[in-house]
């Protein structure tokens, strides 16, 4: 998760390549939206992950808890209705949506309440769409960077521990089913090495001795790789993780 006052700046770059050329097709195919799906954006922050939904139904909503990124959302979304809520507490009837959608989101609720409150909202036979972006970390350099930062994660919820796919244990819900995009985010070091990674909400937040200790960490690990070493652009390698779970019963 990214500190709020980057989100604006970093979620394009890193973002764009999977949710704008690679997503389109699975969201249609596996998912099944067309221009009649009932969809909710659960969790939608600014709208960025909304905005790819726009060509692909005339029916979406936005359910977003925090006060802040529905007004950002407002602006970068006009025109879609974006409704205070949380993922416990959907504030729309039963049986009024085809597909919910949870884009670098789910793990911050992953919940038996918070899928009973999605199984409520889905019409019989409805889908679960659950999106990640994550560092490609069968990379050597970005599993260096991993280490770096992971000491410093603490106990905040976080996708890459799987603890996520425990709440779907007699969910009403189907076994979370994967696929997989590759992509890159292509910049300089500083770009996407330096300012993303210390844009991190956890990284932001930490004390200036341990903020100052991860970014000469990363430095000398930019100065010392022959992969990163002198080179003017990186391509930082991701996965953009999609899973489809069909609602039970």
């Amino acid at each position: 998760m990214l500190a709020t006052g980057s989100i604006q700046r970093h979620c394009p770059a890193a973002l764009s390549s999977a949710l704008q050329l690679l997503l389109p097709d699975w969201l249609q195919q596996r998912l099944m939206i067309n221009g009649q799906t009932r969809v909710v954006d659960l969790g939608a922050g600014t709208g960025k992950f909304t905005r790819l939904l726009l060509p692909l139904t005339d029916r979406l909503t936005a359910v977003e808890p925090v006060d802040a990124m529905r007004q950002e959302f407002a602006k970068c979304v006009p025109g879609i209705e974006v409704l205070a809520g949380t993922a416990q507490a959907i504030p729309l009837p039963a049986a009024s949506a085809d597909v919910v959608l949870c884009a670098q989101a789910f793990h911050w609720f992953a919940n038996a309440q918070a899928l009973a409150e999605i199984h409520r909202v889905l019409t019989p036979g409805g889908r679960l769409g659950l999106v990640w972006n994550v560092r490609d970390e069968s990379v050597d350099w970005v599993a260096a960077i991993t280490r770096i930062i992971s000491p410093y994660e603490g106990d905040t919820p976080r996708f890459h521990t799987g603890q996520w796919r425990t709440a779907f244990d007699g969910s009403g819900f189907s076994a979370p089913e994967l696929t997989c995009f590759a992509h890159s985010h292509l910049g300089s070091a500083e770009t996407v090495i330096m300012d993303r990674i210390l844009s991190v909400s956890f990284i932001a937040s930490l004390a200036p001795a341990d903020k100052a200790e991860v970014t000469r960490q990363l430095r000398e690990l930019i100065q010392t790789h022959p992969a990163l070493r002198g080179q003017e652009t990186i391509a930082f390698p991701y996965q953009t993780q999609a899973y489809l779970c069909q609602r039970l019963g």
